[in-house]
């Protein structure tokens, strides 16, 4: 999917009401969270701009239109009181708007290896969102994402921000409850990727849909990360 908004915006006002008249922002819910939620916080340039932006340590923010993608998909789990987790939460961004939409009896968690990102992320979060913090309705954690987040676990709702192989993706289902929703960009092969929705039933049975070809940086190891410039191939992706 290319860009769909190239003109650099003024505001995240601009921004979340592009996403609206483009049918990507369907629910009032999301869409409120999102204009309470300024990317301009969480990124300091091309804030408003509908592209991935790299955020230093090899990591990079997703393009606002993959963000609001993943918002409506696990729309009906983001609910007041519901705990989730954000895997490879980067800036904090989707982890911030997530914790609006969890409400005061609601949990987040923004896990993530690279220790100056946790810390960048809750910097970026203290600007105007401080209260988040302080009440424990939102928490950033070093640590390796691709074990899920046990501690707080089972979720209502798991967001991974970074591509993964269809086993480790499994795995990390195992942390859902029943009931509950994961979205992530999973490796295929030859190189492809896929935005995958999967579901745990009542039962506990795990379903998936595919949703949409996607080009994501890979969920790896923090000394890969660490050494690996990838956001070279990624900077005219989808994400």
């Amino acid at each position: 999917m290319a860009f769909l908004f190239r003109p650099l915006l003024k505001s995240n006002n601009d921004l979340i009401e592009k996403l609206t008249n483009a049918g990507i922002i369907k629910h009032n819910e999301i869409r409120d969270a999102m204009l309470a939620v300024d990317r301009g916080d969480f990124i300091s340039f091309n804030s408003y701009q509908d592209n991935a932006q790299p955020i230093g340590h090899n990591a990079t923010i997703s393009a606002p239109h993959m963000h609001a993608y993943a918002l409506e998909y696990l729309h009906d789990v983001l609910r007041p009181g519901s705990y989730v987790l954000d895997i490879g939460s980067g800036s904090g961004y989707l982890t911030t708007v997530m914790a609006h939409l969890v409400g005061a009896k609601g949990h987040v968690t923004g896990i993530d290896h690279i220790f100056e990102l946790s810390a960048m992320a809750a910097n970026n979060v203290n600007k105007h969102h401080a209260y988040l913090l302080q009440t424990k309705r939102l928490q950033f954690v070093t640590g390796d994402g691709r074990e899920g987040y046990a501690p707080h676990a089972p979720y209502d709702a798991i967001h991974v921000g970074a591509a993964l192989s269809p086993a480790m993706v499994e795995t990390i289902c195992k942390q859902l409850k029943n009931g509950g929703k994961l979205v992530a960009p999973v490796e295929l092969e030859h190189g492809a990727q896929m935005l995958r929705l999967y579901r745990k039933d009542k039962n506990g049975k795990l379903s998936f849909a595919d949703e949409m070809d996607v080009v994501f940086v890979p969920l790896t190891a923090q000394k890969q990360q660490r050494e690996t410039n990838q956001f070279v191939k990624t900077v005219m992706s989808t994400t």
